[in-house]
This record gives structure tokens, C-alpha cells and sequence, in this order.
């Protein structure tokens, strides 16, 4: 039975994040392409169909994790990211988690014109975080992004250093604990100057 158009582009979205998920949980290097296609209730000769290498689909899926990481932030302002971020929960659920946080580390290894579509990610949700309210409209622009990108670098690093270690080990718990608490405190610390400097001198 031939395949609608609108059918077609169904199980290619589908394709996209389900390998978006395989490659948060395995890695890049972890899962092949018949595997990836299994995973999609596809077969292996349909992939070439959709993509032309599998380099081509991990670009696309991991665009497609970046963008709902940046979408799920738009609505959280940085502390209420931190906390959902920081957490045991998105630490063990690997696949459904932060792209970001995930793969970095295989990115880093891949060509440039790769790397960029994680620098546009990144930036995405670095302006979302930047949106979500946790700088008044007339904030300096420079000092909220900083905090921002610093927020976000430290949690990124706590979840990478949480899952390196054994699953059931204190100290993964620890870093969480630990990393979340800092965190916040800077924030609350940043907030806190913003405020005293946006108030009228008495």
C-alpha cells in the first residue's frame, strides 16, 4: 500500500526522536542504524530513504532534543530550571532528558558544522532561560546572560558528574545535593545585588 505524504513525514518525525531518545541513552557510538530503525517499528532498508547517513539523522535528532530542552525552559525562570534540572529524577532518566547533557561529550568529537547545530541549541536555551523571568525587562542584558550560561554550565556538569558515578552511589547523590544548593545560593546572591542596584537611592 503506498504511503501517503502526510504518512511519510509521521514516520520520519518518528524516526527523529526516537533515535532523538537512543542516542541521549546509548550515545552516538552506542546504537546502529538497525537498531534505530527497529527502536521505530521501521526496517533498515527504509532509512535511506529519510536520511542519507547516519550522521545526517544525528544531526536532526539531536537538533530535535535541543529544541525541546529550549521549550520546556521557556516557561521556568533559572532557579526553577536549576531545581528541576539538578535532580535525581532527570540524573536517572537518561533518555528523556537533556540532550545537553547527554551528549556533549560525544559532540565534542564530531566535525564543526555538527558542533554548531549544538551551539545553536545551546544558545536557544540560554535565551529562553534569559526570558523566563528571572531578570526585570531593564536588567543589564550582559549580567543576566552571564548568570544564565553560568547556571546552566553547572548543571549540566553536576548531571555529567552524578551519572559517571555508580547508580546507586552516595556520592552521585551527593554532587546533586551539593551542585543544586550552590546553585540556587548564587542565584539568590545575583538577584539579590540586582535588586539592591535597580533600587532608588535614598
Amino acid at each position: 500500500m503506498r504511503v501517503t505524504k502526510a504518512q511519510a513525514e509521521q514516520n520520519r518525525a518518528h524516526i527523529v526522536a526516537t533515535a532523538a531518545r537512543l542516542f541521549r541513552e546509548r550515545g552516538y557510538d552506542g546504537v546502529g542504524v538497525t537498531e534505530l530503525m527497529a527502536g521505530a517499528g521501521f526496517t533498515h532498508g527504509g532509512f535511506y530513504k529519510n536520511f542519507p547517513s547516519k550522521a545526517a539523522l544525528m544531526a536532526e535528532a539531536s537538533a530535535n532534543g535541543l529544541s525541546r530542552t529550549a521549550s520546556l525552559a521557556e516557561a521556568l525562570d533559572v532557579a526553577e530550571f536549576v531545581e528541576s534540572y539538578v535532580s535525581r529524577e532527570h540524573r536517572d532518566g537518561r533518555s528523556d532528558g537533556c540532550t545537553i547533557a547527554a551528549l556533549s561529550g560525544d559532540a565534542a568529537r564530531q566535525p564543526e558544522e555538527f558542533k554548531a547545530e549544538f551551539a545553536v541549541g545551546i544558545e536557544s536555551l540560554t535565551a529562553a532561560l534569559q526570558a523566563g523571568g528571572d531578570a526585570a525587562p531593564d536588567a543589564d542584558r550582559l549580567t543576566a546572560r552571564t548568570t544564565v550560561i553560568d547556571a546552566l554550565a553547572h548543571s549540566v556538569g553536576a548531571i555529567v558528574l552524578s551519572r559517571a558515578c555508580p547508580d546507586d552511589s552516595p556520592l552521585a547523590d551527593e554532587i546533586l545535593d551539593v551542585c543544586r544548593e550552590a546553585i540556587l545560593t548564587s542565584l539568590a546572591r545575583a538577584d539579590s545585588s540586582r535588586s539592591a542596584a535597580e533600587r532608588p537611592a535614598s
